[in-house]
């Protein structure tokens, strides 16, 4: 997978080739992650790519001319452009799962009070929030798209069951774990996991997730219900 990211500080990504397997995977050629500075596309003297807002209001918006050129210069037919947005669909597994199956990926982010709204209507294909707050800019949801995504590329976590017993992958979070030691200070790990017996761990494992997603979060609990009832 190919992931291009249009931002006024490209330095800001630099620690994203020595992160944890996203680094790794980059290093390996499975995952490449370009970073362009959309003010190296201004046409203006002075790199300016912003603007006072029609209307009167107060702030600066992102110019269409630098955005539209940076997009253009690494747009394919494979290509989604994806602005960062608070005003965007807020990001969940399902839309991390579906995204991996792209080829290229281009992360607009944007900064001041945003950017010019014929670039949405015309250049981008979808917007994505990380969540309903507002941020100073697009850096931070990128950098969640990029690992949340990146660790779903084949072969970057090595093995696919790691992520699909992730939380939200099945709409459930994920069920209890524990390590060693089998016993600290009088906390001890479920006896059925040491059992050997197969069926009786995913059948534990199935209602840790079910117990889970129900205490900590009802609104997924009722939605894996109401899919129940679907069946």
């Amino acid at each position: 997978m190919k992931i291009d990211i249009l931002t006024l500080f490209p330095e800001a990504f630099d620690f994203i080739k020595n992160y944890g397997v996203i680094g790794k995977a980059i290093d390996k050629g499975l995952l490449e992650v370009s970073y362009i500075n959309i003010r190296d596309f201004s046409t203006n003297k002075h790199k300016k790519v912003d603007d006072e807002l029609f209307g009167g209001e107060a702030g600066m918006l992102m110019t269409m001319q630098p955005i539209v050129d940076a997009i253009d210069s690494v747009r394919t037919q494979d290509s989604i452009v994806i602005f960062l947005s608070p005003q965007g669909k807020v990001f969940n597994q399902k839309i991390a799962n579906n995204l991996v199956r792209h080829k290229h990926l281009i992360l607009l982010c944007g900064h001041y009070e945003g950017i010019d709204s014929r670039i949405i209507e015309n250049y981008v294909d979808m917007e994505i929030s990380i969540g309903d707050y507002v941020l100073t800019g697009g850096e931070i949801p990128a950098m969640v798209l990029i690992d949340s995504i990146g660790r779903l590329v084949e072969d970057v976590l090595g093995n696919s069951e790691s992520y699909q017993t992730d939380s939200h992958y099945h709409i459930l979070l994920q069920h209890n774990n524990y390590t060693r030691p089998r016993d600290f200070r009088g906390h001890k790990v479920p006896d059925v996991l040491f059992s050997g017996n197969h069926k009786l761990i995913e059948e534990w494992k199935k209602q840790s997730s079910i117990d889970n997603t129900k205490n900590k979060r009802p609104d997924l609990y009722q939605k894996y219900i109401e899919s129940l009832d679907k069946n």
